[in-house]
């Protein structure tokens, strides 16, 4: 097994290597396009990549991941910080190897920097435009001056305008004081179309955008609902507080869980609807009314169902 990181603003991780299709060629590159893949997907080859179980999750550029083996092209890939029961060594799945990079763990070092806007251009050491990375992307920081960082990343240096970034040193704390801070974030996404597996500002799943919030106040989650709602603090619907995580079952609450949702307060939840919609705030009512099943808090201090790094 060898230690990787992605190379790429943002790599898709695919069931198999045979999962893609001849439309998913953009993502598959090196650089990778992924605003071009988006854009080409109609609405029925999108709901594809979840009906046909195409795509498992996505990893940011310079993110860990161990590769296991290769074959064809592609790489077998554990998402290391992406918790599942799938594998103890994290979310699995296959990823071109042309998108990886043999280098140690890049954000091991202080300070770093970590992407707090939707999506952010990462420069070239001249300031021409490089590419465009994504929230929650974190790079180690080699120098800064009073609007520029320059990044250590795994194709070189780079620079990041201090606008679109958070600095973070050692001793930060990053956990939240409550989980309005999660609800106020998570409010920046409104409007961002879904994406199956989707990992990133281009894009979130429903599972995928509430553990992306809570990674931006360090604390790390189940990546699926399903391992989501049998962790954290379970909360009483008369004890609900925003920042804490609904969950959706089938059969009005009584099959599997399918659905995660953050609570906003007033009755209200965020979330990633499902393929040809945004993300977006609404009534708890209706269907979710019907299908909510438990509700779990990851953000208060006495949590023991999340981990935290600093």
């Amino acid at each position: 097994m060898k230690r990787c990181a992605v190379r790429t603003a943002v790599a898709t991780i695919w069931t198999d290597p045979h999962s893609s299709r001849e439309i998913d060629e953009p993502a598959l590159q090196y650089p990778v396009h992924i605003q071009d893949w988006l854009s080409r997907l109609t609405h029925e080859q999108r709901l594809d990549l979840c009906t046909s179980n195409r795509t498992q999750t996505q990893a940011l550029f310079g993110q860990e991941v161990l590769k296991v083996r290769e074959e064809n092209g592609w790489a077998e890939v554990h998402v290391v910080d992406q918790p599942t029961a799938k594998s103890e060594l994290g979310y699995p799945g296959w990823i071109p190897i042309n998108q990886l990079e043999a280098v140690p763990n890049l954000i091991e070092t202080y300070p770093y920097a970590f992407v707090q806007a939707k999506t952010a251009t990462l420069y070239h050491m001249n300031h021409e435009v490089g590419m465009e990375i994504s929230f929650q992307t974190r790079l180690p920081i080699i120098e800064s001056d009073a609007a520029w960082v320059v990044v250590q990343t795994p194709i070189g240096k780079g620079k990041l305008r201090k606008e679109d970034i958070r600095v973070v040193y050692p001793n930060d704390r990053l956990w939240p004081d409550s989980g309005e801070q999660l609800v106020e974030l998570a409010r920046t996404f409104r409007g961002l179309p879904y994406l199956w597996a989707g990992m990133s500002g281009f894009g979130f799943d429903c599972s995928g955008f509430v553990y992306q919030i809570h990674r931006a106040f360090d604390l790390t989650i189940p990546r699926d609902a399903s391992e989501q709602a049998k962790q954290g603090i379970e909360v009483g619907s008369d004890e609900l507080q925003p920042g804490d995580l609904l969950y959706f079952a089938y059969e009005e609450g009584k099959g599997r869980v399918h659905h995660v949702a953050m609570y906003t307060g007033d009755g209200r939840m965020i979330h990633a609807p499902n393929t040809g919609k945004q993300i977006e705030e609404i009534p708890i009512s209706g269907i979710y009314a019907k299908e909510h099943c438990i509700s779990r808090r990851y953000w208060s201090p006495l949590n023991e169902g999340g981990s935290r790094h600093v």
